[in-house]
C-alpha cells in the first residue's frame, strides 16, 4: 500500500489505509463481471486495475471530498472513474507504438500478457466505464464532475500531453523548458488536478474551497510528474539538471501546502499526500 511508504502517525497511517481498502473493494465492485462482456475481456480490465499501483489519485479525490467537508464515500464513484482513466492511458502508453513497455506494476503490461489488439480495447473499455460509472445516480454534481474529469482526459489534458510527449522523442518539435513543463502539466498534471476537483464537487465545495483545491491539484501534478523525471533521468531533468528540478517541486509542494491551509484539519489527508511526494 501508497500509505506505508510515507513517514507519517500510526493513527495517520490507519486512517490512510482504511482510505485505500476503501477503494480498493470500490474497484472491485466496479469491475466485477458485467452481463454480455467477454469474459476475456473483463479478465484482461481487472488484470490491469486490480492489485498494483498506489493509488495517487483516489486518495486525493476522497481526501478532497474530506477536506471541504463531504465524507469520502461522497467521492468514490469519482475516485473509481479517476483510476480507470489512469489506468486506460497506462495500458494504451505501454504499447509499443508508444512507449514499448514489457512490464507495468511489477508484471508483464497488458499487451504482453492479452497482445496488442485486446490491449487496446482494454484500454477502451476502461474508458467507457469510467464515464458509465459517473452516470448512476446517486454521484453528487455528476455533470460537473464528468466534465472536469473529460476535460483533463481530453486533447487539452492527458491525451494532448502524450501527443506532445510524441513530438518530442520524435523531434518534431523544439523541446525547451516551456514545452516540457507544459507536456507535464497536461500528461499528468491535468488528470491529477481532476481528481482533487472532482472530489471536492462530490463533497458540494464552495466556490472559494473549490479555487483552493484546484490550485492544490495543479501543484502538485506538475511537482508529481517532476519527481517522475527525476527519478527516470528524463524530461526538464535534461534540459536544467536534476538540482533545478529537486528545488522546483519542493517550491511546488511548499505553494500546494500554503493553498489548502486555510482548509484546516479536514485536509489532512490531502496534505500528507503531498508531504509523501516531497520524500519519495
Amino acid at each position: 500500500m501508497m500509505c506505508q511508504a510515507m513517514s507519517v502517525s500510526p493513527v495517520t497511517t490507519r486512517q490512510l489505509e482504511r482510505y485505500v481498502s476503501l477503494i480498493e473493494r470500490a474497484l472491485s465492485r466496479t469491475l466485477s463481471p458485467v452481463k454480455g462482456s467477454p469474459p476475456h475481456l473483463e479478465e484482461a480490465m481487472r488484470y490491469c486495475v486490480i492489485g498494483g499501483g498506489k493509488r495517487f489519485r483516489p486518495l486525493l479525490c476522497v481526501g478532497a471530498s474530506e477536506a471541504v467537508g463531504g465524507s469520502p464515500r461522497q467521492a468514490l464513484s469519482a475516485a473509481c472513474a479517476i483510476e480507470l482513466i489512469h489506468t486506460y492511458s497506462l495500458v494504451h502508453d505501454d504499447l509499443p507504438a508508444m512507449d514499448n513497455a514489457d512490464e507495468r506494476r511489477g508484471r508483464a503490461s497488458c499487451h504482453r500478457k492479452f497482445g496488442q489488439a485486446m490491449a487496446i480495447l482494454v484500454g477502451d473499455a476502461l474508458l467507457t466505464r469510467a464515464f458509465e460509472l459517473l452516470s448512476r445516480n446517486g454521484v453528487p454534481n455528476a455533470m460537473q464532475i464528468m466534465r472536469a474529469i473529460g476535460e483533463a482526459s481530453g486533447t487539452a489534458g492527458l491525451v494532448g500531453g502524450q501527443v506532445l510527449d510524441l513530438q518530442c522523442g520524435m523531434g518534431n518539435v523544439e523541446c525547451g523548458m516551456k514545452q516540457l513543463e507544459e507536456t507535464a502539466r497536461r500528461k499528468t498534471g491535468a488528470l491529477i488536478t481532476a481528481s482533487v476537483v472532482a472530489g471536492g464537487l462530490a463533497g458540494r465545495a464552495s466556490s472559494t474551497a473549490l479555487t483552493r483545491l484546484r490550485q492544490f491539484g495543479q501543484r502538485l501534478g506538475l511537482a508529481f510528474q517532476l519527481r517522475d523525471d527525476v527519478h527516470d533521468g528524463d524530461g526538464l531533468v535534461k534540459a536544467v539538471g536534476r538540482n533545478a528540478v529537486e528545488r522546483r517541486v519542493q517550491t511546488l509542494i511548499d505553494q500546494a501546502q500554503q493553498t489548502i491551509a486555510p482548509l484546516g484539519q479536514r485536509a489532512w489527508a490531502l496534505r500528507e499526500l503531498a508531504d509523501w511526494l516531497a520524500t519519495n
